[in-house]
């Protein structure tokens, strides 16, 4: 599982010209699930989506709060691009990526697990063409593995 963690003042994901998920400050996170993936991969990567310190206690200060000590917003985005290899050729392959059915499971199921923290979680469509427009803080983007 990769996830790319986006530090946002606001995020927003449209589909077909609605708006589908719109957040405020908070993590924006591209969620790709590889074809190795289990939920022990989701509850690692819930955890360290929730805990990890990217947001400053004060202004101009360090990385001292998480999204949950700041009481932040998530929208999250499933994105299986983040597993294309681009090593040969000019055509990225996606061979590591999960096939459609198993990542939609699991991506479902890591949506669920955030929303136990109680903070707003807001989603795009998976699988759907989708323009996200991101407002990023900081810039602060970090990029997790399992």
């Amino acid at each position: 599982m990769k996830v790319v963690i986006q530090r946002v003042q606001s995020s927003q994901v449209v589909v077909e010209g609605q708006i589908v998920g719109k957040i405020g400050r908070g993590l924006n996170l591209l969620v790709g699930i590889s074809n190795t993936d289990t939920e022990a991969e989701l509850d690692w990567m819930t955890r360290k989506c929730l805990e990890l310190r990217l947001f400053p206690a004060a202004e101009g200060g360090r990385f001292d709060c998480s999204v949950q000590d700041i009481r932040g917003e998530l929208l999250v985005i499933s994105q299986f691009t983040l597993y294309g290899d681009c090593r040969k050729g000019r055509r990225p392959s996606f061979d590591r990526a999960a096939a459609p059915e198993v990542a939609q499971s699991l991506y479902e199921k890591f949506v669920e697990k955030l929303r136990t923290s109680g903070l707003k979680v807001e989603t795009g469509i998976f699988g759907a063409m989708m323009q996200v427009a991101i407002e990023n803080d900081g810039p602060v983007t970090v990029i997790v593995e399992t």
